[in-house]
């Protein structure tokens, strides 16, 4: 059985490596908003907000809820 110092470093460091690469994904996401690069319109940009939004509303409600993910519908234009 793993102690709580084990689950408490394998916490830490799943979650730096994740919540980095959701920072820089959430960056990359950023990068679409150049329309010297993209052709796109606000209801595109919109919708991108908004599934985000709901996303980190969910995972608010995991952390002090603790409910558990189901199946979490993907993003589609």
């Amino acid at each position: 059985m793993a102690s709580n110092r084990d689950k408490r470093a394998t916490f830490v460091r799943l979650a730096e490596a994740r919540v980095n690469k959701a920072l820089n994904a959430l960056r990359l996401i950023g990068n679409l908003s150049n329309r010297n690069n993209y052709e796109f319109d606000d209801s595109d940009a919109n919708r991108i907000i908004t599934a985000l939004e709901s996303e980190l509303r969910y995972l608010r409600q995991q952390f002090i809820e603790k409910e558990r993910a189901k199946n979490r519908p993907e993003f589609k234009l």
